[in-house]
């Protein structure tokens, strides 16, 4: 009787299914840079009227948006890339970044545009979770764009979507480890949280020109050349007069799902992961007579 030899992949002890693991998508050193090079743009994108001068062209972004989706989506793509270059991406990640994003985008319509309901975003904060701050980066963003394809929610408020969409998924894979109720009990209050800060942050693309259009009242309007702080009180103001209607339910929806099905699904992620065996390397082993 004779041993065969054994083929199989070793990935080491088995972690705790509790426990966060190292993410699909590591934040190389090529990675980090093209992470934070991004989030640079899309600062700058947000924050942009916040300093412009009085009677300057550059606070309505209804003309510079196209060019930032053209510099955005080319950026998450060189994300992608460069993980898979520094060794933490194969295909296996690619596929499973791919099967996040369509299941996303596949969520999206069940909840767009009903007073803020959006079902989305569970995947977006847990497959951050569970895969990786770098992983979540690039989930959001392909998500969101996936999801506006589907939807036909192609416009010049796409690339602000998809830059907050990554944000929210880059900060859950930088969440703090914890496990069982803890990590639930985390993941709850960030989802809240995001939720509403997310509807905030894209009010930002809109509401340097719409107070003016609009003939919003003096306190909620943009006023270009004011200080910073005056326009950031303004920009406040505006968001709990006119967007917590939104931003509440997204959040209440988004906690109720990661409490409902949290768990599960972070398990099956990271059961996934550890099949996958994305950042291990493959070891031969051969076995002699018994």
């Amino acid at each position: 009787m004779s041993a065969v030899a054994d083929a199989r992949p070793t990935t080491g002890p088995r972690p705790d299914v509790g426990t966060p693991r190292p993410g699909a998508v590591r934040l190389g050193r090529r990675t980090g840079f093209l992470v934070a090079l991004t989030s640079a743009v899309g600062v700058m994108a947000f924050g942009w009227p916040l300093l412009a001068r009085s009677g300057s062209v550059v606070v309505a972004h209804a003309g510079d948006a196209p060019w930032l989706f053209a510099v955005v989506l080319p950026l998450v793509i060189a994300v992608v890339l460069a993980d898979v270059a520094d060794g933490g991406l194969d295909a296996k990640g690619v596929a499973l970044l791919g099967v996040l994003s369509a299941a996303a985008a596949a969520l999206r319509p069940f909840g767009s545009g009903h007073a803020g309901f959006e079902p989305m975003w569970i995947v977006v904060v847990l497959g951050g979770r569970a895969l990786g701050p770098g992983f979540g980066f690039c989930l959001g963003a392909i998500g969101m764009f996936s999801s506006a394809l589907v939807t036909g929610g192609v416009g010049p408020w796409l690339p602000f979507q998809m830059m907050g969409a990554a944000w929210i998924g880059l900060g859950a894979g930088l969440l703090p480890r914890a496990s069982g109720r803890r990590e639930i009990a985390l993941l709850a209050s960030y989802s809240a949280v995001a939720c509403v800060l997310y509807g905030f942050l894209l009010n930002l693309w809109f509401w340097p020109f719409i107070t003016a259009a609009a003939g919003f009242p003096p306190e909620l309007s943009y006023v270009a050349g004011a200080p910073l702080v005056t326009n950031l009180q303004h920009w406040l103001r505006f968001d709990l007069a006119t967007s917590l209607g939104f931003d509440i339910p997204r959040a209440a929806l988004t906690v109720t799902l990661v409490v409902v099905a949290g768990r599960a699904v972070l398990v099956a992620l990271r059961r996934a992961s550890r099949r996958a065996a994305f950042d291990a390397p493959v070891v031969f082993g051969s076995g002699g007579p018994a």
